[in-house]
């Protein structure tokens, strides 16, 4: 006998409580423990230097803040930049549509999602920018939308720089990251 595994939806979605460590990723929800220190000092200091190299350009926002993209994909990225131009996008519960730019902190339970599915909705939903940021290889990698899908603008382990072309002024720096 084949069990079929049910699909939810953004009603279903809406249905969980307020504060529920839940993610809607291509229609199964996925709960998403608490990160660990290291992920969670990495992502301090990359929100610090985003919060302010996007002043007056737009806003940024970490997780948990709900992105829904589509009825079977709700994402709580550990952080985004929303500009100006798409401040329409932000509601009282969430954003509606892609951000410019999302970054993930990959952590054990959900590198899978953030490399593969999540991947190919961010690219499908026109998100510009992709980031990756690996706490245990110590890596960054950037993803541009170049239109025919996010393909790796560069990739950086133990020492250098990326810079963003979505938001002037915002890169990161090997060094600040990972000491």
């Amino acid at each position: 006998m084949e069990t079929l595994i049910q699909k939810h939806t953004l009603k279903d979605y809406r249905r969980l409580p307020e504060g529920a460590p839940y993610q809607l990723i291509d229609g199964e929800l996925v709960m998403s423990p608490a990160p660990k220190t290291k992920h969670q000092i990495i992502s301090g200091r990359i929100n610090r230097k985003l919060d302010l190299t996007a002043q007056g350009k737009g806003l940024v926002l970490y997780a948990p803040v709900d992105v829904y993209l589509d009825e079977e994909n709700v994402y709580q990225p550990d952080i985004l930049f929303l500009s100006n131009a798409k401040m329409s996008r932000l509601k009282e519960d969430g954003i509606y549509g892609a951000p410019n730019m999302v970054i993930e902190i990959l952590s054990p339970s959900t590198a899978y999602y953030d490399l593969k599915t999540k991947f190919q909705v961010y690219q499908k939903a026109g998100v510009a920018e992709y980031w990756i940021v690996d706490p245990e290889l110590q890596t960054i990698e950037l993803f541009v939308n170049t239109g025919q899908g996010l393909i790796l603008k560069q990739k950086i382990k133990t020492e250098g720089q990326i810079n963003s072309s979505v938001l002037a002024g915002f890169a990161l720096v090997w060094e600040e990251l990972f000491d």
